[in-house]
């Protein structure tokens, strides 16, 4: 027996050997088969909320895709020393005409109101959305209110649940694990589709990863939703009552029972002026305001819960949410707040009208009210018009999605619900409060149904309630319009600008500016409210819609072509609340401002220490100025002790831009271009930066924009990125049609960007047609605390091998008469290791050319210890100064602050 211990011994192991042989190799395959269906999707796309968008064909494409190779045209011979173009890019630019489209006259079935955006020309777009395209900076995931966890067939049938938390926790609630006891759904479950093996892929947490498994499972399994539903409507097709418009009756009329409204009002981000104008303008004493403040936007939540403690009327939800675009938690947020309503005793309310802080009123709370009162048993909804199947398939509502980790997954196919009619459009209505007691407390097939269904739905908002009306016994109650006008520009709005959050693209409507001012004043329909305004964007055209529905405006009002938005409050957003670039950028600029503060123009006794300060601690607050819609600079608050009398002080810099943009010289008569700007965070939307003034640091993902005249023929324009040291980082031709005004384009340079003053130049067939320079940043913190000599190396020392892309274009440097110096790349390492004060004075040296401190005041209640700077509440650009227009004040006897 023991002879052949051995040889069995040995037979033993080669079997585990080949056990763990052939295991490595099946993971492998796995592998493999992960990143071929991760890396071989499309893009779909949706609407505004909805809606699909065809590929672009230029720089918006995708942003880190690089454009067709090719620099040589036909038409020109091959410049000297390029070789074989020098692995230069060409592509098409996006192309935007800077005149209007001409609106025309919708169908009453489609009309330029429809909130639903789905684009009408995009026809053939399918799949899935391409990882690769998504942000390399995902949203930061807020934690979501805790939700328990209970199966999808218990959740509609619990009675004294809220309905809000029972549709969230259908899409979020925690799966089972299959570990000791598998569930049924999820025990003979084979993940063989690419969307859910591509959600799984990309999903970051073990929690979403879970949930993504078990909703697919349960799905493949027919547990998750209903296959079928039940109708109640009396009615055949497509219903919608008519309801008739007359200006002067609703104008004159006074109701004997007006209407009550309870106003449901969305809001996110940090425009908090702006919702104390929209605030002020719908504001009486008769109607009741509840307030949703996304669970991310901690500034704006104490500014409106300040403003709600003025007010018996008003209240802010006691809860928050993170919603994202598209995700199913915004329908979960509606439906609590719904049952709040219809749970406070003391609010007697007939209406539920939600509106965003981007909505504003082209008519009046007694228009409305006059209106409302005259059809009080109908609900406002917009619907998309009747072509159903082209509404399901651009909608996605075929399609499964879940939402975890502030993402919408898309995880497979699916089928409606038979024996219903699917509908959807806007978003923003007017619901009775009938209707919303349905929606909430109704324990029926269909309502609890259709819950179920839509919490696993791409803009579940967009369809819920219009499908849950038309289906219902209240579907002749059903009017056709939400009583909004919403400006659209599919062209622009829809730009896959949600990608990073929502596997399908979509649209959003356009900011409103005075160009518009004549579409408010049509009467061919009922409207009451208008989207999307910003006064970030345009403030006139709010001034505008004050002055028409209020009245002129007081001779010398203070601060009324001013705008002032928040970027940043350390007692909100905490030491982490800003990158380490605007950190660095902020300090930089509280030092400016300290500088003024000592200069001899401004105290005129330089000996004097009693307006000599050094800075303290981190910025307090961050503030964007803006004048007659003019972006002015950046208002940074500060504290600073004061050398002669040790007193620590706050106060408030003012810095502005400055822009180094300059024509070719001599100008050329065909010279089309106007302008060139280099920034990050492009809003191809409105054609913009977003990050006002371009404050760049060296991680930053940067882009270019050029601005054109019109011309009578088109035009291929050279875009050269040149860096500190003069090494050519990229170069493109970008084709400028003869209509277009802007193009745009963001080439994938590798990170870190060198700290230092960078070139931007545009040419055309090698002649020069104009030139900018942009600063990027060194980085004075990491975290929120001094760079180490370490990580300032990383962060300062440029792409490895000097090289931005992966080909290299030092052949042009000749073409471009670009000397390559020694001294400036040994500056440039010597600089990468700067720590402390000799890295401030780097940072202080490479601004002072970009922006200029343009005043500074004293902001504490205390005298300042320097007599001759200005208290900021008596400054016209200080955060402090006066601003009747969003200021707040006691109800008048007629029931209004405005």
């Amino acid at each position: 027996m023991k002879a052949h211990a051995c040889p069995r011994s040995l037979a033993h192991r080669l079997r585990s050997r080949s056990a763990v042989a052939a295991a490595a190799l099946a993971v492998l395959l796995i592998q493999t088969l992960l990143v071929w269906n991760f890396s071989s999707l499309d893009g779909s796309s949706g609407g505004e909320r909805g809606g699909r968008e065809k590929r672009a064909v230029g720089p918006d494409k995708a942003a880190g895709q690089p454009p067709r190779s090719g620099l040589q045209r036909r038409s020109e011979p091959p410049p000297p020393e390029l070789g074989n173009a020098a692995g230069r890019h060409k592509l098409r630019a996006d192309v935007y005409r800077s005149h209007r489209p001409k609106e025309k006259r919708q169908p009453s079935s489609d009309s330029n109101n429809n909130e639903n955006s789905v684009p009408k020309d995009l026809d053939e777009v399918d799949g899935v959305g391409r990882p690769g395209e998504r942000s390399h900076r995902r949203q930061g995931a807020a934690k979501r209110e805790n939700v328990p966890g209970r199966a999808a067939e218990r959740a509609v049938a619990l009675p004294g649940a809220r309905w809000g938390d029972r549709i969230h926790a259908l899409a979020a609630e925690r799966p089972r694990t299959t570990t000791t006891a598998p569930s049924p759904a999820a025990s003979e479950c084979e993940m063989s589709g690419k969307e859910v093996i591509s959600a799984l892929s990309r999903a970051k947490s073990r929690e979403c990863r879970q949930q993504i498994a078990d909703v697919y499972c349960r799905h493949k399994n027919d547990l998750l939703m209903p296959a079928k539903l039940p109708t109640y409507c009396p009615l055949q097709g497509k219903v919608s009552a008519n309801v008739e418009w007359d200006e002067e009756d609703v104008s004159d009329s006074s109701p004997v029972s007006p209407v009550r409204l309870a106003f449901v009002l969305v809001v996110h981000g940090r425009a908090s002026r702006q919702f104390r104008r929209l605030f002020k303008a719908i504001y009486h004493t008769a109607h009741f305001y509840y307030i949703h403040v996304d669970q991310r936007s901690n500034f704006l939540h104490r500014e409106v819960t300040l403003l709600a403690r003025q007010y018996a009327n008003v209240r802010v939800t006691p809860w928050r949410m993170a919603t994202i675009w598209g995700g199913a938690s915004l329908l979960s947020m509606y439906l609590r707040a719904m049952e709040d309503l219809l749970d406070m005793r003391d609010w007697s309310w007939d209406f539920f009208v939600n509106l965003s802080a981007a909505d504003y009123p082209v008519r009046t709370n007694d228009h409305l009210v006059a209106f409302l009162s005259k059809h009080r048993h109908h609900n406002f909804i917009k619907s998309h018009g009747r072509d159903n199947a082209r509404f399901i398939r651009k909608q996605g509502l075929d399609r499964l999605f879940l939402e975890c980790d502030t993402h919408m997954w898309r995880l497979g196919d699916r089928k409606i619900p038979e024996g219903i009619a699917v509908d959807g459009g806007s978003d923003w209505f007017l619901l009775n409060r009938a209707f919303v007691d349905y929606v909430v407390r109704s324990t029926d097939e269909l309502v609890s149904g259709l819950k179920r269904f839509y919490a696993f739905t791409l803009l579940p908002a967009e369809s819920f309630f219009h499908t849950v009306l038309e289906n219902s016994a209240l579907c002749g109650s059903m009017v056709d319009n939400n009583l909004r006008l919403t400006n659209w520009n599919r062209k622009l709005g829809c730009k896959c600008q949600y990608k990073h959050i929502v596997d399908w693209c979509g649209c959003s409507p356009n900011d409103f500016k005075t160009a518009d001012m004549p579409r408010f004043l049509q009467t061919s329909r009922p409207t009451f409210f208008a989207r999307k305004f910003e006064a970030s964007i345009s403030q006139e055209v709010i001034n505008q819609l004050d002055a028409h529905l209020f009245g002129a405006p007081a001779p010398g009002l203070p601060g009324l072509s001013a705008y002032w938005e928040n970027v940043y409050e350390r007692e909100t957003d905490g030491a982490d609340g800003l990158t380490d670039a605007a950190l660095s950028h902020y300090h930089a600029f509280a030092r400016f401002g300290l500088e003024r503060a000592a200069a001899a123009s401004l105290r005129g006794r330089p000996a004097d220490n009693s307006c000599r300060y050094e800075a303290s601690g981190h910025p307090a607050s961050v503030h964007m100025y803006f004048v007659s819609d003019q972006f002015q600079g950046y208002l940074v608050r500060h504290t600073a002790v004061n050398r002669a009398s040790a007193q620590t002080e706050t106060l408030e810099t003012w810095v502005t831009p400055r822009d180094h943009f300059s024509l070719a010289s001599p100008a050329q008569p065909t010279n089309r271009l106007q302008h060139i700007q280099v920034g990050a965070n492009w809003d191809p939307k409105e054609r913009m930066f977003r990050r006002r003034g371009g404050p760049l640091g060296p991680e930053d993902e940067v882009s270019a924009a050029q601005r054109w005249s019109r011309c009578s023929a088109n035009l291929t324009a050279t875009v050269v990125w040149i860096d500190p040291t003069n090494v050519i980082a990229a170069t493109y031709d970008i084709h400028v049609d003869a209509a277009a005004d802007v193009t745009h384009y963001r080439p994938p340079l590798a990170a870190p960007l060198r700290p230092g003053v960078w070139t931007l130049r545009v040419l055309n067939r090698w002649s020069p047609l104009g030139q900018t320079q942009f600063v990027v940043a060194p980085l004075q913190f990491r975290q929120g605390r001094p760079i180490t000599q370490e990580e300032a190396r990383r962060a300062h020392g440029g792409p490895a091998g000097r090289s931005y892309m992966e080909q290299s274009f030092h052949g042009l440097n000749p073409v471009l008469r670009l000397p390559l110096s020694l001294g400036a790349v040994e500056e440039a390492e010597a600089n990468a290791g700067l720590t402390g004060e000799p890295l401030s004075h780097w940072l202080d040296r490479l601004l002072a050319s970009f922006w200029s401190a343009a005043g500074v005041c004293a902001a504490g209640p205390d005298p300042a210890a320097c007599p001759v700077l200005p208290r900021c509440r008596h400054t016209a650009w200080s955060s402090d100064s006066p601003d009747p227009k969003s200021q707040m004040g006691p109800a008048r006897p007629d029931g209004r602050i405005r």
